[in-house]
């Protein structure tokens, strides 16, 4: 009954897009079975993709003078499994084809890819430099640029589509420029004002007090903290297969870990020495999604963070990266996936590949 007076609420106060619940079109099935090593054969754009030179400006102008918000720009890459997750899924549904058709143009870029391209602000550079300079470390990313060839909003990884629904309306309607994302997901799905559930325990979680100061003296371990709430059907996936992987389970033993919920008045000290509560620190951080995962190296630094859905395969490649400390000498994660992952080459097509939940050769590494 709770969840349904919430639906109704929520929808009164907000357009349809960010009142929609994660249950009403998504398949659990699919989420629980999802495979996120890399995909065979080669991903296919959908064929409303605008087929651009690459000449970002005018990408803009042309959408605007068509009556649209701007464009959204897809970094993505050839075999990742969260890329046609987003094709499937999000782009999937016939509301948000429609929507996205009708407010933004699509332009897909290759973030490994030597193609020349002239960003909203005028620089020339390529695909991958251009990749790199906004930290896409996540495939897919997607960048929202507005008619004045503004950033309005970044998404590095794949959401559900409630939530992708619920960006591009956050754009389209113009509330970035009042307010931060987290804010408005705030406002469209509030927290539960009472308790529904507890969150999921792990046996390698810290127990409080939450002293997490290393600003004055170095820790021994990297920290991993994990920033969840109640009654939330994305944290219960993670602490499912993601987490009892075998060499995920091993890569854990390196950290310091801490489980806060973001939205809770508990005392922490953080990694820099402030004393606040958690959900001060998780609007420090304009968290917008649960589960977030950052990680802080041993004097309180943020190496790396993931905020939107992470499987077995990106989840161990991500602490693969902290615990060997290649963070040290590339920090930038894109450039270690690229060389140390992923080969430093590019994957070649398959005419044919095994389905995705039968056993075959699939690449090793494209998919982080």
């Amino acid at each position: 009954m709770y969840k349904i007076i919430l639906l109704l609420m929520l929808i009164c106060c907000q357009g349809i897009f960010a009142a929609e619940g994660a249950g009403d079109d998504w398949d659990d099935d699919w989420e629980n079975g999802f495979n996120d090593q890399p995909v065979i054969p080669e991903i296919i754009y959908p064929d409303w993709f605008k087929k651009s030179f690459l000449e970002l400006p005018d990408d803009i102008q042309e959408a605007v003078d068509a009556g649209k918000k701007g464009i959204i720009v897809y970094f993505g890459q050839k075999h990742c499994a969260y890329c046609q997750a987003l094709i499937d899924k999000d782009f999937g549904q016939k509301d948000i084809e429609a929507y996205t058709r009708q407010n933004f143009d699509v332009i897909p870029i290759n973030i490994w890819g030597s193609n020349e391209v002239t960003t909203p602000d005028g620089q020339v550079m390529t695909e991958r430099e251009y990749a790199l300079r906004e930290r896409a470390n996540f495939t897919p990313s997607l960048i929202f640029y507005n008619a004045q060839g503004q950033k309005a909003l970044m998404l590095r990884g794949f959401y559900p589509p409630y939530k992708f629904r619920a960006a591009m309306e956050y754009v389209e309607r113009g509330y970035y420029k009042e307010e931060s994302f987290r804010d408005y997901m705030f406002r469209a799905n509030p927290p539960p004002k009472f308790e529904i559930s507890d969150m999921n325990p792990e046996d390698f979680f810290m127990l409080p007090p939450y002293v997490l100061d290393r600003s004055r003296f170095r820790a021994q371990e990297p920290l991993l903290v994990f920033f969840e709430q109640q009654d939330c059907h994305a944290c219960d996936v993670l602490h499912s297969e993601p987490l009892e992987f075998e060499e995920t389970k091993k890569l854990l033993t390196h950290f310091e870990i801490v489980q806060l919920d973001m939205n809770s008045e508990t005392p922490v000290i953080t990694p820099d020495g402030q004393r606040i509560s958690a959900k001060q620190w998780a609007e420090q951080l304009n968290l917008f999604y649960a589960p977030t995962l950052i990680a802080f190296d041993e004097r309180g630094h943020e190496i790396i963070r993931i905020d939107s859905v992470a499987h077995v395969y990106r989840l161990k490649n991500v602490l693969k990266f902290i615990v060997n400390k290649t963070y040290v000498t590339t920090p930038n994660f894109m450039n270690w996936q690229f060389d140390n992952v992923f080969g430093g080459k590019i994957l070649p097509p398959h005419d044919e590949a095994p389905h995705a939940d039968e056993k075959g050769d699939a690449p090793q590494g494209s998919s982080i």
